[in-house]
């Protein structure tokens, strides 16, 4: 087990810590991966946008926490624990046993010269928690290097020398069961019972190195369910060592007999580790001259179009572009092209207007730019190549493009005749996988890794033939398949059984047709063994108009469940069922985009799931879901409903060199049966939005990079 929490702990830490940025050195991380001392809190709030990923251990714990500062006040953190208990108090300890936490934290006010800083948190939202606390603390800075700390705590941080509730109309605390089911929302238990008091300072030394102290109002009691620490004496102590920006290492005596040792590792989503980038400079604009500009014609004798298209497709591919399509009159180029490098279609779009510009003829003063995906096209935008010209060089030429730029849907324009010939229409890939998954149905943490290998075979660029065959090398110990219950069946609990016989499997095998059929409008068909646990059809329809925030769509799908060998079969278990969602998506602007999706879920089931998400300018994208059916929270079992914190960050963010593709972990309670999907490979969102209007405004800054 220990072995799988280190492996599941340290891809956590690596995702974050390759990148660590520079941070307010008076900002402390606790062994609860939050601003804090060492295991209280403080009223402290790392800059807006930071994401810190930590891991704490000592003797009988394990802790893994990522937390983000969603605004300049508030806080969220997702994490889990392995944590030793008290079974028989005398006798026995049982080891190992797995929790998940969610914690919020929100500060109250600004520290000001005399006021310290408050803030109110609740640790571990959700039932049952052991650690399960709330709290209202106070911190208040000396000087540039001293900073202390005061607070009062309820649950697990008001068993030691605790005092009646200051707010006895609140009631008493429920008493913790094991057996309640987890991730109910844990109001009933919110700041009722005894409280105690708790505080301590921390003194930054020098840049690198800390000290903390501690007094702790928390209690350990030789209890069975309980965590089984050694707490002898309520005072703890620690040094901090910072090696570099963004990373932060500790070690503690805590209860005067044990060690901890953690390390946090945090980036900010508002800057970039490797600050501008390492691509390549664009190409500069070539200017036409006083002459060039009275032109009004193409001389097509001195530039044949077959020409003109190679020189186009030859220059776009020095970007990493392929060029889908060409028209060229007198004074209108229209080009269409994918982008495969550039995660902003911003920055792909003013690379290829600068190309453009060094071989089209000096008549043509209209770019019309159309970026295209998986054989369609998205959008279509009008940029001046005069504006190209006067504006490269200016002081906020981004803004006056952007402001000058016309945005349609590319479907309303003629078909391109001529476009070039599909480059590759096979292709294939061999290497190493490795999945780990800290929320797997039976409550363990699943870590497999293996060779994958995938092939695609490209009809038309519209339609696309795709699969993958993994090998596993270390298959994770497995449980055998539960029966269905009477009021729901195994449409996802039973995923452990499937693939584990250590033969290759099938993990998908499909058939994909995008189209656009009409103005606004997107459509998906994909039919063959969509996923690992899933084989049938899945038909998507999307209505997006360039200019709009909003978009609408509808999925029906008709799934059948595959056999557990990942074979071809679909006997073993006789289950078949039609889903189907409509879908509503909407930026609400300044990188928040939110979903709302409504219908019926594998288990037959009926409600809905409600999604945010905070994307930043650098493409760094924390979210989170929340999902809702008719099925009750007894029958759903452990994790009650489905919810989740997802975080993802691009490889362009970390490494600096152009890429479409990222890093990505979701946090969530225990997969249930309730609110399952299908996963399918391209929906369609997710492929048009980032080259409409409102995605491209927010990384239009990147149009002349």
């Amino acid at each position: 087990m220990q072995r799988e929490v280190l492996a599941t702990t340290s891809a956590l830490a690596l995702m974050i810590g390759n990148a660590g940025l520079a941070q307010d050195a008076a900002i402390n991380y606790s062994l609860f991966g939050t601003p804090g001392l060492l295991e209280m809190p403080t009223a402290q709030s790392a800059p807006e946008g930071t994401l810190a990923g930590s891991l704490a251990y000592q003797d009988g714990l394990f802790q893994a926490k990522a937390t983000f500062q969603l605004t300049p006040r508030l806080s969220l953190s997702a994490g889990y624990a392995i944590v030793d208990l008290y079974d028989d108090p005398t006798t026995e300890i049982d080891e190992g046993a797995f929790e998940r936490s969610f914690d919020l934290q929100y500060r109250l006010n600004n520290e000001t010269a005399y006021l310290p800083a408050f803030a109110i948190g609740i640790r571990d939202a959700f039932t049952p928690g052991r650690f399960a606390s709330e709290y209202i603390v106070a911190s208040k800075s000396i000087g540039d290097d001293l900073v202390v700390t005061g607070g009062i705590g309820w649950g697990a941080m008001g068993l030691r020398d605790g005092f009646d509730n200051p707010f006895p109309g609140l009631g008493d605390r429920p008493v913790f069961d094991d057996a309640d089911s987890e991730g109910q929302l844990g109001s009933d238990f919110w700041f009722r019972g005894d409280a105690a008091a708790f505080g301590g300072l921390t003194y930054q030394v020098n840049d690198t190195w800390g000290l903390v102290a501690e007094y702790s109002s928390i209690d350990y009691p030789e209890e069975p369910g309980r965590p089984a620490l050694d707490a002898e004496s309520p005072f703890n102590f620690g040094v901090t060592y910072r090696p570099r920006p963004g990373m932060q290492l500790s070690l503690a005596a805590l209860h005067g007999s044990e060690i901890a040792l953690s390390g946090s590792f945090t980036l900010n989503a508002n800057d970039r580790p490797s600050m501008s980038g390492f691509e390549k400079a664009p190409a500069p604009i070539n200017a036409r001259t006083a002459a060039q500009l009275r032109e009004d014609a193409w001389d097509r004798g001195a530039l044949p179009p077959a020409g003109l298209r190679a020189a186009t497709e030859a220059l776009l591919k020095i970007e990493g572009l392929t060029l889908r399509g060409l028209d060229v009159t007198d004074t209108t180029a229209r080009v269409r092209y994918s982008n495969s490098r550039y995660r902003s279609q911003a920055q792909a779009m003013g690379r290829v207007a600068r190309m453009m510009t060094q071989v089209m003829p000096a008549s043509v003063d209209t770019f019309i730019l159309e970026p295209e995906a998986r054989g369609i096209p998205l959008a279509s935008v009008t940029v001046s190549r005069r504006d190209l010209e006067q504006l490269e060089n200016r002081p906020g030429a981004a803004a006056a493009v952007l402001d000058r730029a016309e945005f349609n849907d590319a479907a309303a324009n003629k078909p391109l005749q001529d476009g070039p010939d599909i480059p590759e229409r096979f292709s294939w890939g061999l290497g190493p996988y490795l999945t780990i998954d800290p929320f797997s149905s039976d409550g363990s943490i699943a870590v497999d890794t293996g060779l994958s290998l995938s092939a695609r075979y490209v009809i038309t660029p519209q339609l696309v033939v795709s699969g993958a065959i993994t090998q596993s090398v270390l298959p994770a110990d497995k449980d055998d398949p539960s029966p269905d219950t009477d009021d729901i069946p195994n449409v996802r609990s039973d995923g452990g059984a499937y693939g584990d016989d250590g033969v290759p499997v099938l993990q998908r095998l499909t058939g994909a047709h995008f189209g656009r059929p009409a103005t606004n409008l997107y459509s998906r068909i994909t039919a063959g063994y969509l996923e690992r646990m899933y084989g049938g059809v899945s038909t998507e329809l999307l209505w997006k108009p360039v200019e709009s925030r909003l978009g609408i769509g509808a999925e029906l799908n008709y799934a059948v469940k595959r056999d557990s060998d990942m074979a071809f079969g679909f006997d073993e278990f006789d289950y078949n069922v039609v889903t189907g969602h409509v879908s509503a998506y909407y930026d609400l602007g300044n990188g928040y985009h939110t979903q709302l999706d409504v219908g019926r879920y594998l288990a037959g089931d009926w409600g809905a799931t409600v999604s945010v998400d905070r994307e930043y300018d650098n493409g760094v994208r924390v979210g989170a879901y929340v999902t809702q059916t008719e099925i009750s929270y007894d029958d759903f079992g452990d994790g009650s409903y489905n919810k989740g914190v997802r975080i993802s960050i691009p490889r362009d963010f970390l490494m600096g060199t152009p890429n479409r593709s990222g890093y990505g972990t979701t946090i969530r309670t225990r997969v249930g049966d309730g609110g399952a999907r299908l996963n399918v490979d391209g929906r369609l969102y997710g492929i048009v939005r980032d080259a409409h209007k409102s995605d491209l405004t927010d990384t239009w800054g990147r149009f002349w990079r």
